[in-house]
């Protein structure tokens, strides 16, 4: 047999139906995802189920399977993706309702010195095998994760929606310089820019933050010089939004009489800051609830929950 007759055929992605179709991702995505509130016209949507019909595409692919197996397991790999609010909720939710079908869930972290997955699933024959942290690889199609509909697109759009609600025309976009989190602050990044544009709102200005803490209020003053009419940051997550309130502080830049600013994947701490932190609540708990479901070949069914609100405080 020749190579081709070998390779196994590539998957599908959602930007070959959106090409397929003529449109674009997130409408691929509205439109197989049957999203409420979308005005998209009837032809439109009959061209992508068409086209995702010819290419054989499906839109749950969360619950890839490595392999099949018998046992009671299910196997969630996390690769190195960080442990942050949102992915221990979204945990939580995949194991309370695994149990209640008498599953078990294991969570595999790769830190370099572990098992690797493939080896995991040997010894532990998972009934499947999740693999969240494709999801947000660079050679991932970026509404895999539910995108504009319940994903991380959906979830950066509401921040820069509630700043522009607020009156704000002119953001930033503050996020750390970690190499770890380099994929997922470029994607969120790119979320909010498109919703800015969306919104008719000027490009993103962006906040580097330094990973020294005590060169911040520096970056800060730079930024504001460089950036005289912005006047609010969205940030990459909390953390980061409160790196920026830290350091309005010791310039003496009044939160949110001067700047507003917005953080991103509600964490404990900031409700305890002075201005508390308004940022955004992500309810991954429903969404591991669901992909559980998934995982042993359950019907999802509909959301219970909003995927994310506003935590209205004092900063924006």
């Amino acid at each position: 047999m020749s190579p081709a007759e070998t390779s196994p055929p590539e998957r599908v992605r959602i930007k070959d139906v959106a090409r397929a179709a003529g449109v674009s991702p997130a409408t691929v995505s509205f439109v197989l995802n049957a999203t409420a509130g979308q005005t998209i016209r009837p032809e439109t949507a009959d061209r992508v189920h068409r086209a995702a019909d010819a290419l054989g595409y499906s839109p749950h692919r969360i619950a890839r399977a490595l392999r099949s197996g018998s046992s009671r397991v299910v196997l969630l790999e996390a690769g190195a993706l960080p442990r942050t609010a949102v992915l221990d909720s979204f945990i939580d939710g995949m194991d309370a309702e695994l149990r209640r079908y008498d599953f078990a869930l294991v969570v595999h972290h790769d830190r370099g010195n572990g098992a690797a997955p493939v080896d995991l699933a040997r010894e532990l024959a998972p009934r499947s095998v999740i693999d969240i942290a494709a999801l947000y690889s660079d050679e991932a199609d970026e509404t895999e994760d539910g995108g504009w509909t319940d994903g991380l697109a959906l979830h950066s759009s509401l921040q820069i929606a509630y700043l522009h609600e607020q009156g704000h025309r002119v953001i930033g976009f503050a996020a750390r310089r970690e190499d770890e989190l380099g994929a997922l602050v470029a994607r969120r990044r790119r979320h909010a820019e498109e919703a800015a544009v969306r919104l008719g709102l000027h490009p993103l200005a962006l906040l580097d933050l330094p990973a020294d803490p005590l060169d911040i209020p520096a970056a800060l003053v730079t930024f504001r010089e460089e950036n005289p009419e912005v006047t609010a940051v969205a940030a990459f997550d909390d953390e980061s939004a409160i790196a920026v309130l830290s350091a309005a502080a010791r310039l003496g830049v009044r939160v949110p009489t001067d700047m507003a600013v917005i953080g991103f994947d509600e964490s404990a701490v900031g409700a305890f800051w002075s201005p508390p932190l308004t940022t955004v609540r992500i309810d991954a708990a429903e969404s591991g609830r669901r992909t559980a479901r998934l995982a042993i070949g359950l019907d999802p069914g509909p959301r219970r929950s909003s995927p994310s609100t506003i935590v209205v405080r004092g900063s924006a």
